[in-house]
């Protein structure tokens, strides 16, 4: 029974001194900034980009595979996720444009064929490309 007395005894003590530490912590002040926390479906996070020529190349690899198999819309997306990835590679800029034409899409077509010509301007098909450019405007 003196073990039961004694123990009960020292669950109470150590409760209270649990208690005597927290008081004595100053807590911090809430914070006025609400947090998001991450997202945990990867398609609704924003996406952050940087150079990775890798990716870009099989963005433009699927890209070509969707356009010839008549799907426009998502080899545009592709091509233009290729872009992303790299800036400087003319044929995702060519391809994006191949696609919107495809699509009717005459912005798109005009961004990404002017892009395509500063990037690779004595290309074998510059003089196509800026005749299409040339009706578009």
């Amino acid at each position: 029974m003196s073990r039961w007395v004694l123990a009960l005894l020292l669950a109470g003590a150590a409760a209270g001194f649990a208690d005597d530490l927290k008081k004595e912590r100053p807590q911090p002040p809430p914070s006025t900034k609400e947090e998001v926390p991450p997202e945990e479906d990867e398609s609704l996070s924003v996406k952050e980009y940087s150079f990775n020529p890798l990716q870009a190349e099989k963005e433009v690899r699927v890209g070509n595979y969707y356009f010839k198999k008549g799907s426009y819309r998502a080899a545009a997306l592709r091509f233009r996720e290729a872009t992303k990835w790299n800036a400087g590679l003319a044929e995702a800029w060519l391809r994006l444009g191949e696609a919107a034409e495809k699509q009717k899409d005459d912005k798109v077509v005009r961004e990404a064929f002017e892009k395509y010509l500063e990037l690779s301007p004595d290309a074998k098909n510059a003089p196509e490309i800026r005749k299409k450019l040339d009706k578009l405007k």
